[in-house]
């Protein structure tokens, strides 16, 4: 089981790596989630998960969390949310977590876990060509997130790193993109959550045309050791049920109006009242995870670095569950 606590790390020397490609999404110009099926991955036919996922489900009309108020009271409620992504911190097109596509018959390689009793030990299709959160020489959690195209599968890892030929990384994961199953419960993922990373992920070409269908990932530094479906694991530091629990899900209250907002920003303010944010990890209070593109532009950036976290309110998703061992939403 994966302990501690991992917060963000800003990486030094990031220029070096691959510049992002936005290969995490493919959608219509539009309004969000309208069409009834999720959007697929770029350069795939691929869904990001089927449509009645928890990720893609509407959050609106759902119940206040009881315990939320205590959560939030512990989850540094005075500060403003932070793009995990694009240029916040100076280092340009290369901050984010990169998502890298490739064909069914890319080569696979067998990977060393740290975690192993907690990772699925199939081959990966790792390579010259696979892309790592921060780069190859990063101290930080160096996610990989690859798409199959062919089989539509999804292969996550954590703290990924290769040493002369052979790869290795803390924990794995593997999904079909076209299922609802979950991980059995108890094991981690790339995430501590035992949730997957890219669809929770915001993305370039989706914020662009304004067509946001899921909730989005974030973190906060102090979480309790429990956690809610569809979640499977956690990695908080106290048994009390005052701080959040990994899988918790907030949603932007529908009163917030913010000004000098533009219609890009203004998509990610509808996405956050509609489908909300998901607590994923541990790591600084109210970052919030998009994909390593290019074309970020500063001016949404800024202005999402104003949405308050303080307008926020915990709700209970439970009444969603069909299945314990689903993501499937009723």
């Amino acid at each position: 089981m994966r302990e501690g606590i991992r917060l963000r790390v800003t990486v030094l020397g990031v220029a070096a790596a691959l510049t992002a490609t936005g290969a995490a999404y493919a959608g219509t110009t539009g309004g969000a989630s309208s069409a009834g099926a999720a959007r697929p991955v770029a350069g795939t036919h691929c869904p990001t998960f089927p449509a009645d996922n928890w990720w893609h489900a509407d959050v609106r009309k759902l119940p206040v969390d009881p315990r939320g108020r205590a959560w939030l009271s512990h989850m540094s409620p005075g500060v403003d949310l932070h793009p995990d992504f694009g240029p916040s911190f100076g280092v340009g097109p290369n901050y984010g977590i990169p998502v890298t596509v490739v064909k069914h018959s890319h080569h696979r390689v067998r990977v060393h876990f740290d975690y192993a009793s907690e990772s699925d030990h199939v081959r990966y299709p790792l390579g010259r060509d696979t892309r790592i959160e921060g780069g190859r020489r990063a101290d930080g959690d160096r996610h990989a997130i690859v798409v199959d195209r062919g089989a539509c599968r999804l292969y996550e890892t954590f703290a990924t790193r290769e040493r002369h030929g052979r790869w290795y990384a803390g924990s794995g994961a593997v999904w079909s993109l076209r299922s609802d199953r979950l991980r059995p419960n108890g094991w981690t993922s790339a995430d501590a959550a035992g949730l997957p990373i890219l669809p929770g992920l915001l993305r370039w070409n989706e914020v662009k045309h304004r067509d946001i269908d899921h909730a989005i990932r974030f973190t906060t530094d102090l979480t309790s050791t429990h956690h809610l479906w569809p979640a499977r694991h956690d990695a908080g530091s106290t048994h009390s049920w005052k701080y959040p629990p990994m899988g918790a899900r907030f949603r932007l209250r529908a009163s917030y109006h913010p000004r000098g907002f533009g219609p890009k920003a203004m998509a990610v303010v509808r996405a956050m009242k509609r489908y909300g944010l998901v607590l994923a990890d541990n790591g600084s209070p109210w970052f919030f995870q998009g994909e390593q593109n290019g074309h970020w532009p500063d001016a949404l950036i800024e202005q999402l670095k104003r949405i308050p976290a303080r307008k926020f309110v915990a709700v209970d998703t439970s009444s969603l569950r069909v299945s314990n061992h689903s993501g499937a939403t009723r």
